[in-house]
């Protein structure tokens, strides 16, 4: 999977008028270099938008070409012009979101102030999950069926990520910056304390009742006291 050629669906327009392809419209395959119509760009889009709203729902094994074509207002074969299999739909969808899920974690600077740099990962990790909740469940929904499709990615750039700014953590930990704690587990547990409230939005809603209608600001109180508690010298 190319990591770096994906539409970015981070603003993607939820309201967007629906237009069925025109001959002169059809698009070549995804991976050949093209220079689009508008129109063309417009459909993407669309196709982008409503696939994520049903694999974010659904599931990949739950969800069909027929579901994400309806949801786009597109027939069919109209949108297999643009995606062959619904495999190339997820993919698109992913790659876009493996990028805005590291963005985070790459920003963690080493010639920072190390509580303010954890803190601000802590923010920001947990403003993704408020932000984009359906791109959350997307990726959680890859992982639960065994990462399928990004399990290269997995073993590959986001260990060795890991593994520099684990490094970065050990080192603030060693030099008395930060309290002593296990670096990797340290992020897996800012990653699970953050991405529940999107992944179990439902769940999150429904014990809080209607007092809880905004989740975030209760929750992100929480989160800067118990990992400021957690490792400030």
């Amino acid at each position: 999977m190319n990591f770096s050629s994906a539409l970015d669906i981070r603003n993607v327009p939820r309201n967007i008028d629906r237009q069925e392809i025109s001959p002169e419209d059809i698009a070549p395959p995804m991976d050949k270099p093209v220079t689009r119509t508008r129109i063309q760009k417009r459909n993407v889009t669309l196709i982008a938008e409503a696939a994520l709203e049903v694999f974010s729902t659904h599931g990949f094994r739950g969800s069909t070409v027929d579901q994400i074509a309806k949801a786009a207002g597109l027939s069919k074969p109209n949108l297999l012009y643009y995606f062959p299999t619904k495999d190339a739909i997820h993919d698109h969808l992913l790659t876009s979101l493996l990028d805005l899920w590291l963005d985070p974690l790459r920003d963690l600077d080493p010639a920072g102030e190390p509580l303010d740099e954890v803190l601000d990962y802590v923010r920001r990790k947990l403003a993704l999950s408020r932000n984009h909740p359906r791109e959350s469940r997307l990726f959680a929904n890859e992982i639960v069926q065994g990462a399928p499709h990004i399990a290269p990615f997995l073993s590959g750039e986001l260990r060795d990520m890991v593994d520099e700014k684990a490094a970065v953590l050990k080192g603030w930990m060693d030099d008395g910056r930060l309290r002593p704690a296990d670096p990797e587990h340290l992020l897996f547990s800012i990653w699970s304390l953050t991405q529940h409230y999107a992944d179990f939005e439902v769940q999150v809603r429904g014990v809080l009742g209607p007092e809880g209608t905004d989740p975030y600001p209760r929750a992100e109180a929480y989160l800067i006291t118990l990992f400021t508690r957690l490792l400030a010298p």
